[in-house]
């Protein structure tokens, strides 16, 4: 019995130092290049800062800079809370697609492994130099254009939206949906490696429970519900970060596109700073609050 159980912990000593080892890299590069730039960063937001040639002279001045955020600056704090809406609806988007898809192409069908190599495919698309090229491509403008042209700009999500407002049913939340809708293509896009984490999750799955469901009667619709969801249910924690911190980090972001504008635009270091710090502990407490609300669900599912 001793040695079955210093066996075991001979294992996950080993496996521990596996992954400590795998993340050895990232570590060595955050001490080495971020630590100093992150405390200077936080100084800087309590601290007026002053440029001179080839250095800069900082004087603190307390909370000034973070009262010109709240106080002053006339569209931080509303495109704060937009931003953090539009985080919550295409984060959710991306997770019940992301799910969605996964489902499929864990099915047994021909073709699979080029669907999945398709389905990859955002990954590598959603790098900033294939944006960039897509956002300054001519052909493709063109195309749009044409399209546009020729379907006289008829848009059946923009008539299903017409007449649901006309019929007064759910106006605000069926304007999120159709907002998604229209933005299919960026969710499919930042849907990549939640497909991967999902699939992954499915396959480790046992077939064996499937079919002793099928012989007690259970539908498809409640093996969804009482084996696959239990089964893949810490998956969702760990996509909902990913999610969210990916969607934070976004080039769209009007957030970091006012941060860049202070930093850069009005040359105003300190107020950059304390807006990015403040950006980042709310996101940091929204992925505290919602990662525990999530894990409620997680380890206590019923």
């Amino acid at each position: 019995m001793k040695k079955q159980k210093s066996k075991l912990a001979g294992l996950q000593k080993r496996k521990a130092i596996a992954g400590y080892l795998f993340i050895s890299p990232f570590i060595i590069g955050f001490l080495a290049f971020m630590v100093k730039p992150l405390f200077q960063s936080l100084r800087m937001s309590f601290s007026e800062v002053s440029l001179g040639s080839g250095n800069f002279s900082l004087a603190f001045n307390g909370i000034e800079n973070l009262k010109y955020a709240f106080r002053v600056d006339p569209e931080y704090t509303r495109l704060l809370v937009e931003e953090l809406g539009r985080m919550v609806v295409y984060s959710l988007a991306i997770i019940v697609f992301s799910f969605f898809v996964a489902l499929i192409l864990n099915q047994k069908f021909k073709g699979r492994a080029l669907v999945r190599a398709v389905f990859f495919l955002p990954v590598i698309l959603s790098s900033g130099v294939i944006l960039g090229l897509e956002t300054n491509n001519q052909l493709m403008a063109t195309l749009a254009a044409q399209i546009e042209e020729t379907t006289s700009g008829v848009s059946i999500t923009a008539a299903l939206e017409n007449i649901l407002r006309t019929a007064g049913v759910g106006v605000k939340a069926f304007e999120k949906v159709f907002e998604v809708i229209d933005n299919i293509y960026d969710v499919a896009i930042a849907s990549g490696i939640q497909i991967i984490i999902f699939l992954s999750g499915l396959q480790t799955i046992s077939s064996s429970m499937y079919e002793a469901a099928d012989i007690e009667g259970c539908t498809k619709w409640e093996s969804l519900w009482k084996i696959t969801f239990p089964m893949i249910s810490s998956m969702f924690l760990v996509n909902w970060i990913y999610t969210v911190v990916d969607f934070c980090m976004r080039s769209d972001n009007k957030v970091i596109e006012k941060i860049q504008s202070v930093m850069i635009d009005q040359m105003q270091y300190g107020r950059a700073s304390a807006m990015s710090w403040v950006y980042f502990l709310v996101i940091l407490a929204f992925i505290g609050i919602s990662s525990f609300l999530i894990s409620k669900e997680v380890y206590y599912y019923d």
